[in-house]
């Protein structure tokens, strides 16, 4: 992996979990000061409690793909402390996925005149659920490579003795 790439990457990171602290900060200055607009229509409270839970899931996910590029650039992704962090990525992809289902229940009363929204909002879920199903397929992927390496590694020790 180039620097560029690995640079690029880590700046995307950083920008996506500064911004997430940041909302969360201003969601929680909002349901601890007691300057929540909430009006009734709409249960505002569990809704930013949900985005804040969402959030640090998402920033679990990022601290782990941080760690796994800088893996990558020391060359020791391939070993069984990548599994962790690949590990802690899929809860926090499914975490992500059960919050977006429960902020579906929590608007699906509001949407009783357009249920299609409700739909819309439990297929963007399974989507999630998707997500996590992908980085448990490359999970795989990485677990092959892992095993290969180490049969290569035997292999050479095997050679190198019969030389």
């Amino acid at each position: 992996m180039g620097k560029l790439t690995v640079g690029a990457l880590r700046a995307v990171l950083v920008v996506v979990l500064a911004g997430t602290v940041f909302v969360q900060a201003g969601m929680v200055w909002t349901l601890v000061s007691g300057n929540d607009p909430e009006d009734g229509s709409l249960p505002l409270t569990p809704l930013r409690v949900m985005t804040i839970l969402g959030m640090a899931a998402a920033q679990v996910a990022l601290v782990c793909v941080w760690r796994l590029v800088t893996m990558v650039r020391r060359g020791t992704v391939f070993s069984h402390a990548a599994f962790r962090h690949v590990d802690v990525v899929i809860g926090a992809i499914v975490a992500a996925a059960l919050v977006w289902f429960t902020v579906t229940a929590i608007n699906a009363p509001g949407q009783r005149d357009d249920p299609g929204v409700t739909v819309i909002m439990g297929g963007v879920g399974v989507a999630i659920l998707g997500v996590a199903l992908i980085v448990l397929v490359l999970r795989m992927l990485l677990a092959q490579a892992v095993a290969r390496d180490s049969e290569a590694a035997q292999m050479q020790a095997e050679l190198d003795e019969v030389i």
